[in-house]
């Protein structure tokens, strides 16, 4: 039966880089079988076909000396909107299909789609914040459920959340509310599945360089201010996920941001990073 890894938000940024990762890992089949990391399939999703055939040609020829001749791994790209219900019916529809033509069983899904909008509630575009709950929310809410089927014992489901979901943040308060939604819906779905032998893990990343900021800000800013190393942060995530660890948090400050996030006031802290925190949007 096909073993499966999927990987949402993958056409960019720490999805592309979980691609590289784990495809690299498995171009030595025997010893990543002995590890029971390997998998037949990886599915890459994200909106742009472009971007993911970018992606995919990329990582082939950085791991083509590497391919053994027992066999690879295969990439297939899957390009579609996941945002909202019509999302995850989309999501739905892939899967069936694919069971159509042969039986599978997702060893790991990685639901790492997602954006932020920087600036005040109430001078950023709504609708990009209803854009932002359907797809950090509802989407990953009902990913999570349509490929519970097809997880079996020793499965892993690793949501990316962020550093902002242990506080709610003035000038980012929709986005700190969406990841808090993901950090609470991952850590109560690993005590639901942890009988099954099944793993969810939440990331938690603070600041990474990849093009999230210039996303957030319409362009305001270019890069992500003080960003890490996505190479890092992604191979620290797979290591501490595969041991089962519930919440990841890659560096030592990020750790002790989470950690005093308990002594410190939500409106506190809302109100301090409003006043002090600014974060630029340009309009259009």
């Amino acid at each position: 039966m096909r073993k499966i890894t999927i990987i949402t938000g993958a056409s960019s940024g720490m999805g592309a880089e979980f691609a590289r990762q784990i495809y690299g890992s498995n171009q030595n089949k025997k010893n990543a079988a002995i590890r029971n990391e390997y998998t037949d399939e990886i599915w890459l999703i994200a909106r742009s076909k472009d971007k993911l055939e970018k992606v995919k040609q990329e990582i082939e020829s950085e791991n083509n000396h590497q391919e053994e001749k027992s066999g690879k791994t295969t990439i297939k790209l899957a390009p579609m909107d996941l945002s909202g219900r019509d999302g995850v019916n989309h999501f739905k529809s892939l899967l069936e299909s694919e069971k159509a033509s042969g039986e599978f069983t997702i060893n790991l899904i990685i639901n790492n789609a997602g954006f932020g909008t920087y600036g005040e509630f109430a001078e950023t575009p709504l609708e990009k914040e209803l854009e932002m709950v359907d797809l950090n929310c509802t989407s990953l809410t009902g990913l999570c459920g349509e490929a519970l089927p097809y997880l079996k014992r020793g499965s892993s489901i690793i949501n990316v959340a962020s550093l902002a979901a242990f506080l709610p943040l003035g000038n980012f308060a929709v986005y700190a509310a969406t990841k808090a939604y993901v950090l609470s819906f991952s850590v109560a779905l690993a005590a639901e599945l942890k009988g099954k032998g099944i793993n969810v893990s939440a990331l938690c990343p603070g600041s990474v360089s990849t093009d999230f900021a210039n996303v957030a800000s319409n362009g305001a800013r270019k890069e992500v201010l003080h960003g890490k190393d996505p190479v890092k942060v992604v191979a620290h995530c797979l290591k501490k996920a595969k041991r089962g660890k519930r919440i990841i948090l890659w560096s030592t400050k990020w750790k002790l941001t989470a950690f005093m996030s308990n002594f410190v006031g939500r409106y506190l802290c809302a109100r301090y990073t409003f006043k002090y925190n600014k974060r630029p949007y340009k309009h259009q």
